[in-house]
């Protein structure tokens, strides 16, 4: 039986994903597509083919046409101090990367960070948006349908429907924006603890279907990159997407120069000429040395969607004097991320969110992810501090040739 499906994937007889249909199980499903591609492309995949997840539920929820998994390197950082509104005590911070001294570098970071009484965070905005867009008749109508989405009125009543979609989203606002006959409709909801494009989606599919019958609109679009999701945009920078949240901490001199080998003016001096001008001259929404390396490291290990590292990078790293010590701080606009849905239910990826007590829904609802927010915004301060550190002592490329990466 597991030859004879094997051959019709092979011959096409079979679609790849006839086979979760065909095959006794949903494992046997995965290895029967894997030997079939091997077989076609006359490639060994017996790597590809360990692996520990629950092929039952990836393939329903995660994964289409599944072969296996890729696996990638898992580091630890820490531990680090936090002291935030969620995220309180010592964290030992986990890296999924392939990038040779990443870890190192964060882990001096948070070492760093821990001997100067930890990282101070704030949550200052939690709110994931979703923007349709719809074709009006003329300007006017634009106009008329502009104005009505900020009555109190109607938003009430979108409110209202959103909350038939959701036990745990709300609607929080409704941002119209008109380009001659378009009009987009920029929703923002709280999403407790989900990343929550799939509960925004849904909940403003919802929405517009009400709005449809009220004006002469035709929704074209669902989504229509004024969101705006994973992709850069200056919106995402000045308005928030996810969990906006900022980081900070005070060094003091002797720590800075004892630790970092470079004085607090050093680190002042790079972050100025690198972070800002350098970023100011690229027209760079990122104000920052290596945000996306902590952030995509923290998401693969976390379950998060890693192209919302695109949101996660804009981010803005700032350096001051205070007094004689140093004052640093990481502020991210966007931040878009969940303790619950999509890859958080993986074997491996629990593991890591439970390693930083956050797996699953927050009591009250919303605090775990707005924890988990704090716990990457503090790992990427530590990630900035010990990087502006190894460029202001000019050890980057030292300490790259010493570890052959």
């Amino acid at each position: 039986m597991t030859e004879e499906i094997v051959k019709k994937l092979v011959s096409g007889e079979l679609k790849l994903h006839q086979a979760d249909d065909n095959a006794p199980t949903r494992r046997d499903a995965v290895d029967m597509r894997r030997e079939a591609i091997s077989r076609l492309t006359g490639t060994d995949l017996s790597n590809i083919g360990k692996f520990s997840y629950d092929p039952e539920v990836v393939t329903r929820k995660n994964t289409e046409n599944a072969i296996g998994a890729i696996q990638v390197p898992l580091g630890v950082a820490g531990p680090l101090k936090i002291n935030g509104e969620y995220a309180r005590g010592e964290f030992y911070v986990p890296l999924a990367t392939t990038e040779g001294a990443l870890v190192a570098s964060v882990n001096r970071g948070c070492s760093v960070c821990s001997q100067s009484g930890g990282v101070t965070t704030a949550i200052l905005q939690d709110e994931m948006t979703r923007a349709p867009v719809v074709k009006v008749s003329s300007l006017a109508e634009a106009k008329r349908l502009a104005t009505a989405v900020k009555t109190p009125e109607l938003f009430e009543e979108m409110r209202s429907i959103a909350s038939t979609t959701t036990k745990h989203g709300e609607l929080l606002r409704a941002d119209p924006y008109v380009v001659g006959r378009s009009v987009f409709l920029r929703f923002a909801f709280d999403t407790k603890d989900a990343m929550g494009s799939n509960m925004t989606t849904i909940a403003s599919d919802a929405i517009m279907r009400m709005l449809e019958s009220k004006f002469e609109m035709k929704l074209v679009a669902l989504s229509s990159n004024m969101c705006t999701d994973k992709k850069p945009a200056a919106i995402n920078v000045i308005e928030g997407r996810g969990r906006t949240t900022v980081a900070e901490i005070k060094i003091p001199r002797n720590i800075v120069i004892e630790r970092l080998k470079a004085t607090p003016e050093d680190l002042c001096e790079v972050n100025y000429r690198k972070n800002f001008l350098g970023s100011a001259r690229a027209v760079s929404f990122g104000f920052n040395a290596h945000i996306a390396n902590i952030v995509a490291a923290m998401y693969i290990a976390c379950g998060q969607d890693p192209a919302h590292v695109v949101e996660g990078s804009n981010a803005i790293t700032s350096v001051e004097m205070d007094g004689s010590d140093l004052y640093f701080s990481v502020s991210f606009p966007s931040l878009p991320l969940g303790t619950v849905g999509g890859g958080t239910g993986l074997a491996t990826q629990s593991e890591c969110l439970m390693m930083l007590g956050v797996k699953g829904g927050g009591d009250p609802p919303g605090s775990n992810a707005r924890k988990l927010a704090e716990i990457i915004a503090s790992a990427s301060l530590a990630g900035e501090l010990s990087l502006l550190g190894a460029l202001a002592s000019q050890d980057l490329a030292r300490a790259h040739a010493k570890y052959g990466r």
